[in-house]
């Protein structure tokens, strides 16, 4: 079984691209995890590469920014290629089939972030909302139903 959950904050903003010809949208991020046990005091963290792809992916890239709190959950997937240099690379990473935004918000907000505690809710499943655009709520709206 290969199978991973992960929370943690993003390094940097997301990086949304599109495939040639289907342009299918893939996004990448780098999350810093905590780690349990400290360094002589310090806080440690792992920095675990991961990808998104489609509906998924767009919506990650326009509602997460640098800093915000989210969980992945997915499987991880090594592959190697070759290097411009001729060398041979390696690469692990974490392809997520769901993404839960635990602090979200759309980026050109300038800081305003909907905090969500419940890890289970404000998340989007693969597949989800794939007709539609996602638009979050102000909570102070009034909830039309």
């Amino acid at each position: 079984m290969n199978k991973v959950v992960l929370i943690g904050r993003l390094t940097k903003d997301p990086e949304l691209k599109f495939t040639p010809g289907a342009g299918t949208a893939v996004t990448t991020f780098t999350i810093a995890v905590n780690r349990k046990f400290k360094r002589e005091g310090q806080p440690d963290a792992d920095f675990i590469p991961v990808v998104v792809w489609g509906k998924q992916a767009e919506s990650t890239a326009n509602y997460m920014s640098k800093g915000k709190l989210i969980s992945v959950a997915g499987r991880i997937e090594t592959r190697s290629y070759e290097a411009k240099d001729g060398t041979r690379r390696y690469v692990t990473e974490v392809v997520a089939d769901e993404v839960h935004f635990l602090e979200w918000g759309d980026k050109s907000s300038n800081g305003n972030t909907t905090s969500n505690n419940s890890y289970g809710n404000g998340g989007f499943q693969r597949d989800d909302y794939a007709s539609s655009d996602i638009t979050p709520m102000d909570s102070n709206e009034d909830i039309p139903f």
